[in-house]
C-alpha cells in the first residue's frame, strides 16, 4: 500500500539527533537510564507515589517528601510545587527547584473532553473554596487547575473527586495527559462523528496503566468529530480528526508529532483513515511507538515530534501498521475546517433542537465561587452538562430555547459573557509568574488589563477576521504563542537604567487551520523587539491598525504579517 504524506508544515524547526550515538530508545539502545529523570523513573514507577502520599506525606507534612517524589513522581498525580511568592522573574533561571518552590502545590484535575456534570462541577467548586483559596483556572488543555493545595489535604481532595468520577491520574508527568475532545461532542448539529466513545475507551483502558506510565516525556492527545477543528489538532502528539471517507463513511484523519515549546513543530498527516472501531488501538499503537522508540537521552529531545522528524510520516505509518496494529489502514481524505468558530462562544442550536451556549471568562481565570454559581445557573435551566474548551472557554449544553437568554443574563453578572469583545474572546494567557516556577513575567493580570484597553480603543474597527492574542510567561508556550496572530513570550530585558524589567518577545502571524485561514503555520519572530507590559496594549493597537489599513480584501492577519515589511510590524 502506498500513500503520499503531507509536506513539512510551515515553520517546522525540529531536527532529529545526530546519528551514531545512543538516544535511549528502548527498542534500539536498551533500557539503561541515561539521565537523572530516567533513573528515578526506572527506580520506581511514578504511579506508586500515591501510596506514600496517603500513608506518609499527608500525615507527616511537606518536609517529609524526598526530592525524587516532590519534583518528579508527584506529577504523575497532577501535583507540581508552585512558585514561592515574592521571587521576581530575574531569579527564575538562577534558583534551583527547592529555592523556587513553595510548600504548596498546583493540582491539575484532568477533564477528558472537558466534560463535567453538575455534581462534578459542584465538587470542583467545593474543593476550590475549601482547600485552594478559591482558585480554579481553566487551562487551554481543558483541565481545571487549583493552587495553594497543602499535601495534608490531598487524600481528601482525591476522595471527593473520585466519589463523583473525576481524577488527577496522569494529569502531569511523562504520561498520556488529558485527552482533548470536542466540547460539543454528541450534541452539535453539524458534527461528523461523536468522539465520546473513543475518548472514554482510551481513558478507561489505559490511563493509569503502568505499561504506559513511563514515556520519554508527556504525550498529548486530541480527538474531535466537529468540522470547526476545535481541538488544536496540529500541536498534539496524536490527533484524530473527524472526516467522511467516500467508501467507509465517518471516521478520523490521523495526525502525529505536533508540539510547541522551544522547538515548535506542527503535526503531520499520515494519510491514514481510522474508523471509530480502530481508533483506540491506533491511539495505543502511537503511544507505544513513543514509549519504545522515543528519545530518552536528552529531555529537550524527548518529544514524539523529534522521532517523526527523523522517520518521516511514511515510515511512522509503516511501523505503526507492521509492528503495532498488524493490519494496514486505509488511505483517507484530509480534514478541512468549516462549521463556525472553534471556540463555540455564543448561542448555537444542537441536533435535538436545544441550544448550547458558550461563555468567555477572562483568560481562563475562574474561582470556586464562580463555578458554584455556574452550576446553579445550569441547573436552573435544566442542564446537567458543562464543558470546558481548549480555548479557555466554558459551555452549557442542553439549554431549552426559551431559557437561553435568561442563562446569558445570569452568567453575565459573574463575568461569563456569551457576547465578548474581540480581545476578550480571542486572548489566552498561561499561569505566569504568580504561581509558575518557570515564568519570568506576569501573564493573567497583564493580559486582563490589555483586553480592557484594546476592546475599548479598537471598538471603531469592524474587522471580519478574529485576531488572537496569546500571552506566555516563559519560552515553553503553554499559551501557544507560536500559533497565535500575536504571541507574546515573557522574558527579562534590561531597562533604560540598566536594571531588569518584564518584557515580551513578539511573535506575529501564527495560527491553526480554521474557517478563517486555510492552513496552520508558526509565527514570525521579530528579533530584537521587546515590548514591556506597559507598552503592550499600545503596541498591539498599533500593529492591528496597520493591518486594518494595509490588508487586501478578505486577507487574514497572518497572511498580511508574512508579506509585510518588518518595520510595519514594529
Amino acid at each position: 500500500m502506498t500513500h503520499t504524506p503531507s509536506a513539512p508544515p510551515t515553520g517546522a524547526r525540529v531536527r532529529p539527533p545526530r546519528e551514531g550515538r545512543s538516544n535511549g530508545q528502548w527498542l534500539v539502545d536498551g533500557r539503561t537510564p541515561l539521565n537523572a529523570n530516567e533513573e528515578f523513573k526506572a527506580a520506581d514507577n511514578g504511579l506508586s507515589v500515591r501510596a506514600r502520599i496517603e500513608s506518609t506525606y499527608a500525615r507527616e507534612g511537606f518536609a517529609s517528601i524526598p526530592a525524587d517524589d516532590l519534583h518528579g513522581r508527584m506529577r504523575w498525580w497532577g501535583l507540581y510545587t508552585q512558585r514561592k511568592q515574592g521571587i521576581d522573574g530575574g531569579r527564575t533561571g538562577t534558583l534551583g527547584p527547592d529555592e523556587l518552590s513553595d510548600e504548596y502545590f498546583m493540582m491539575r484535575v484532568r477533564l477528558d473532553g472537558g466534560a463535567v456534570n453538575e455534581a462534578q462541577l459542584r465538587t470542583i467548586a467545593g474543593i476550590s473554596t475549601d482547600f485552594a483559596r478559591d482558585t480554579a483556572d481553566i487551562s487551554d488543555r481543558q483541565n481545571i487547575q487549583f493552587h495553594w493545595i497543602r499535601i495534608e489535604d490531598v487524600p481528601e481532595i482525591w476522595r471527593r473527586l473520585e466519589a463523583v468520577g473525576l481524577q488527577t491520574t496522569e494529569a502531569c508527568g511523562d504520561t498520556p495527559r488529558v485527552v482533548l475532545g470536542s466540547p460539543v461532542a454528541g450534541v452539535a448539529a453539524d458534527e461528523i462523528i461523536d468522539p465520546t466513545p473513543v475518548i472514554e475507551q482510551i481513558v478507561a483502558r489505559w490511563i493509569g496503566d503502568p505499561e504506559l506510565s513511563n514515556l520519554p516525556r508527556k504525550f498529548k492527545t486530541a480527538v474531535t468529530g466537529h468540522p470547526s477543528l476545535d481541538v488544536v489538532h496540529e500541536i498534539n502528539d496524536i490527533s484524530l480528526v473527524g472526516v467522511v471517507h467516500p467508501e467507509l463513511g465517518p471516521g478520523y484523519d490521523l495526525w502525529v508529532g505536533g508540539g510547541l515549546s522551544t522547538a515548535p513543530r506542527l503535526a503531520e498527516r499520515l494519510g491514514a483513515f481510522v474508523t471509530a472501531e480502530q481508533a483506540p488501538a491506533v491511539w495505543h499503537g502511537v503511544v507505544s511507538i513513543f514509549r519504545d522508540y522515543g528519545y530518552r537521552r536528552l529531555r529537550n529531545k524527548a518529544r514524539l515530534k523529534f522521532l517523526l522528524a527523523e522517520w518521516g510520516p511514511r515510515k511512522f505509518r509503516q511501523v505503526l501498521q507492521d509492528e503495532y496494529l498488524g493490519y494496514a489502514l486505509a488511505d483517507g481524505p484530509a480534514a478541512v475546517a468549516r462549521g463556525g468558530a472553534a471556540d463555540h462562544v455564543g448561542v448555537h442550536r444542537q441536533a435535538d433542537g436545544n441550544y448550547y451556549v458558550g461563555f468567555a471568562p477572562t483568560v481562563g481565570r475562574m474561582s470556586g465561587t464562580k463555578l458554584a454559581e455556574l452550576a446553579d445557573a445550569a441547573a436552573a435551566v435544566g442542564s446537567d452538562r458543562i464543558r470546558f474548551t481548549p480555548h479557555q472557554k466554558v459551555l452549557v449544553l442542553d439549554v431549552p430555547p426559551r431559557r437561553a437568554k435568561g442563562l446569558r443574563n445570569r452568567l453575565e453578572k459573574i463575568g461569563l459573557t456569551a457576547t465578548p469583545g474581540p480581545f476578550r474572546r480571542n486572548t489566552m494567557a498561561c499561569t505566569g509568574i504568580e504561581f509558575c516556577k518557570l515564568a519570568f513575567v506576569d501573564t493573567k493580570d497583564t493580559a486582563t488589563a490589555a483586553i480592557d484597553v484594546l476592546d475599548r480603543r479598537l471598538a471603531d474597527l469592524d474587522l471580519d477576521v478574529p485576531i488572537t492574542l496569546n500571552v506566555n510567561g516563559c519560552p515553553n508556550s503553554c499559551a501557544r504563542i507560536q500559533t497565535a496572530d500575536i504571541g507574546l513570550k515573557g522574558q527579562i530585558a534590561k531597562g533604560a537604567d540598566g536594571g531588569d524589567e518584564f518584557a515580551f518577545q513578539v511573535h506575529l502571524g501564527g495560527g491553526l487551520a480554521s474557517v478563517d485561514r486555510d492552513e496552520a503555520g508558526l509565527g514570525r519572530t521579530l528579533r530584537g523587539l521587546k515590548v514591556t507590559a506597559e507598552e503592550m496594549p499600545t503596541y498591539v493597537e498599533r500593529v492591528v491598525r496597520r493591518f486594518a489599513a494595509e490588508r487586501d480584501a478578505g486577507e487574514s492577519f497572518a497572511h498580511w504579517v508574512h508579506r509585510a515589511d518588518e518595520e510595519a510590524l514594529r
